[in-house]
Parts: structure tokens; sequence; C-alpha cells
């Protein structure tokens, strides 16, 4: 190679993600150095927020009384069966709107209707159906769950290469082939991001649910330390909350990578 000429650099990364190894902890690190910073310093009145320390004892005290452990048992029992629920018949009725010309006429307008509505402002309505117990909870995340899986569903079937259909087609594949084959894993991306976003959701609406009438769960901790204005115990509480959120989006990391290997 001439002296006079350089090599080009290669641009065709295509916005390709990479492992950036500490930066999520260097961030997290940061969020407490500030935080006890505040508290330390007065910055910020210790009744309203409590030191690091504090919410720390706060957070031990209730995994050695095992008290964490009954809430979050019953809290991930909610989120579990409410979102399998709400995903299930989001899933079905997504895929139905994408494949059908049929239900693409009459679904989508009704579910179009029903996103806007705030899930949670139903909960008194669910509450008057199935009662103060576990069905009432469980139809609120379902039914706020339900939405945002439809929308992503059909959204990921409308995404997927139609000549790769037709081509299917034309050499005679059954329409089950076509769907497990061609559909579904076209679809996949869509699908995922639709479990993140509605997995976020059904956090949401299982804190709000649990406030009304759950003795155990999440949600019931953080409004019982507010109503007692233990500050300590309600941030534990949300850190509880926080951790289940990132828990849930690692797991759906995981799944991207085994199941999206193929991109």
């Amino acid at each position: 190679m001439s002296p006079d000429l350089k090599p080009v650099p290669f641009r065709g990364g295509g916005f390709a993600p990479r492992p950036v190894r500490g930066a999520a902890a260097a961030a997290f690190l940061a969020v407490l150095l500030l935080w006890w910073a505040a508290t330390r310093f007065g910055w910020i009145s210790p009744i309203a927020l409590p030191r690091p320390g504090e919410v720390a004892t706060a957070v031990l005290d209730m995994v050695r009384s095992g008290e964490l452990w009954q809430h979050l048992a019953a809290s991930l029992a909610r989120l579990v069966v409410g979102w399998g629920i709400g995903a299930m018949f989001g899933l079905i009725v997504g895929f139905a709107i994408g494949l059908s010309s049929l239900a693409r006429a009459t679904a989508l307008p009704l579910v179009s209707a029903l996103f806007p509505i705030p899930k949670i402002a139903l909960l008194p309505l669910f509450i008057i159906w199935f009662g103060i117990g576990e069905a009432s909870k469980y139809a609120t995340i379902a039914f706020g769950v339900f939405s945002p899986m439809v929308i992503a569903a059909f959204g990921g079937v409308d995404a997927v290469d139609r000549g790769l259909i037709r081509m299917a087609q034309s050499f005679g594949m059954p329409t089950r082939d076509i769907i497990r084959k061609i559909v579904l894993p076209g679809a996949m991306p869509a699908l995922l991001s639709g479990v993140r976003i509605s997995a976020s959701i059904g956090i949401i609406l299982l804190t709000a649910a649990e406030m009304i009438g759950a003795q155990y769960g999440i949600g019931a901790l953080v409004l019982a330390a507010g109503n007692l204005m233990q500050v300590d115990r309600l941030l534990a509480g949300v850190l509880f909350l926080s951790a289940l959120g990132l828990t849930v989006s690692l797991l759906i990391g995981i799944a991207e990578k085994t199941l999206l290997k193929w991109r």
C-alpha cells in the first residue's frame, strides 16, 4: 500500500448494539452517590428522603423476618397469572387481525377504542364484577396487558415480507406451516417488544391493584408504609418494584438474544 494512502475505516455497523462493560453499574453508582450526598449535606430533608443506609436497614429487616418473601410471592403470582391471561388473548386476537380481513375490520376498531382507556380507572368496576379478591386484580392486569400485545402482534404480522408469504403459497405450503415458519419468526421482534412494554404495564397495574384490598404484595407494602409515614420502608418497596422490573427486562433481553439470533 502506498504510504500516501490511508485505510478507510469500516462504517457498516448498522447501529448494532455492543456491550459497554461497567456502564450500567456506573450509572447506578452515580445515582446512589447523588442520593447519599443529597441526604448527607442537607440538600433534602431526611424526613422526605431517608439516607441509603436507613433504607438498606429496612430491606435487611424485611429479609430477615421473611416479610419480603411474603409480599414478593404474592406479587409475582398475580403478575404471572394476570400477564399470562392478557398476553395469551392478546396474541390470539393480534394474529387474527394480522391474518384475517374480517378480524381486522371488526376487532381492530374495538381494540383501538379500548387502548386509550386508563385501565386503573376500571379497577372499581372489576371489583364490583369479580369481588375484592384475586380475580379483580388478575382482570385489571390482564386487561392492561391485552391491548399492547394485540397491537404488537398484528403490527409484527403486518411487517412480515409479503413476498415470502406469496412464494410459500405458490409452492403449496400449508397455512399452518406458513404461520409457524415465516410469519411467527418475522413477527418475533415486534412480539418481544410487546412483551417488554406489556410487562412494564403489568407491574404498574399490579402495584395499583394491590393498594386496594390486599394484605400482601409490594403495592400493599408501599401503601401501608406511606400511611404510617415509614419512608424508609416505602422506598424499600419502590426499590423492590424497580428490581422486579429490571429482572423482567433482563429475562426478556435473554429471550431476545436466544430467539433473534438470525438478526
